[in-house]
């Protein structure tokens, strides 16, 4: 099942935006998992026409975050988007900080913060309004209703359509919303990382809000392409995440092995098994895999309009239980 199909749009949470059923993770696109020489440059032609074939594909619903190479994430989709704002829906994040001197993450939530964050954003992004504005990370310093109460600000003052948090649990979820609506949660959700069913899915079909699985594709894994730690470059920073240790790979070849029988019946990928089946848990999900191929953008498209069966489902709940995974997510 190689070719790709124009995608159908689906109503994101209670909001009055409707995207693709399948977004696009822009991560990739200049940072983490490909060599990156700190300038900006690397194929941003190259990406900008990505893009917007992407859009052209039927895919309008764009993920990104100030994080992602400093900043140059939201340059790179600001331009390539920029011709086509209108058809476009756009989302950002804000939260997690870089330390240059120390070379260490934080998380920063105080209200100052988000409006600086915010009008940082927006003027990279090159627009007039953010259609998604997501709290990245959560901050345990900072009271999430003081955090919520200034992104509710933003809405007021037309500088957000809508809110969004990610890596919550059910409890800051519905801690946020009681603030101010949510429109959808973003969190690690996968074949591999099914911890959101027990908490924050949940959470979220109480209160008609959307979920947005970042890496369903096991950051990689699940398509089969990653056999070994030494097929990752020397700059990928999977390298140090516990679940590409050599022997967590070879553990987890199990959930290769099951996507890749089912893909066979279908006349599939394992990489479109995977997303069908994310797809299959309801309308209220909507995986944004990262691409930055044509070929790979195409497959992912291709799995909106493949059907599981009984059979393949049985299957996965055999075989690939909640809880399987070797590794740690982080």
């Amino acid at each position: 099942m190689n070719d790709s199909s124009r995608l159908g749009k689906v109503q994101l949470g209670s909001s009055n935006l409707f995207v693709s059923r399948l977004g696009l993770g822009c991560m990739g696109l200049n940072a983490f998992y490909r060599p990156f020489d700190g300038t900006g440059a690397h194929d941003e032609k190259e990406s900008e026409s990505f893009l917007r074939q992407a859009l052209e594909m039927g895919m309008n619903f764009f993920d990104t975050s100030d994080f992602y190479a400093a900043g140059r994430n939201e340059l790179l989709v600001g331009r390539a988007l920029k011709p086509v704002r209108e058809q476009a829906v756009i989302a950002t994040k804000f939260g997690i900080t870089w330390d240059e001197a120390t070379q260490t993450r934080g998380i920063n939530g105080r209200p100052e913060y988000v409006r600086q964050c915010c009008e940082d954003s927006l003027r990279r992004l090159g627009v007039d309004v953010i259609d998604l504005y997501y709290y990245h990370r959560i901050d345990p310093e900072t009271p999430l209703e003081d955090t919520l109460g200034a992104m509710a600000e933003l809405v007021k003052e037309g500088k957000v359509r809508h809110l969004g948090v990610s890596e919550a649990t059910g409890e800051q979820i519905r801690r946020a919303h009681a603030v101010h609506p949510i429109a959808a949660v973003q969190n690690e959700y996968s074949l591999w990382s099914r911890e959101p069913e027990t908490d924050a899915l949940p959470a979220c079909r109480e209160l008609g809000v959307a979920l947005v699985p970042y890496s369903p594709l096991g950051r990689g894994f699940l398509t089969g392409k990653i056999a070994t730690g030494n097929a990752l470059s020397e700059e990928d920073w999977r390298r140090n995440n516990p679940r590409f240790s050599e022997e967590a790979i070879e553990a987890n070849k199990k959930f290769v092995d099951v996507l890749a029988a089912i893909a066979q019946r279908h006349n599939a990928t394992a990489a479109q098994i995977a997303l069908a089946w994310l797809l299959r848990q309801g309308e209220d999900i909507i995986p944004i895999p990262g691409s930055s191929r044509l070929s790979r953008l195409q497959e992912n498209l291709a799995a909106a309009s493949l059907q599981l069966d009984a059979e393949d489902v049985d299957l996965i709940n055999a075989k690939l239980p909640m809880g399987s995974t070797a590794g740690s997510r982080y």
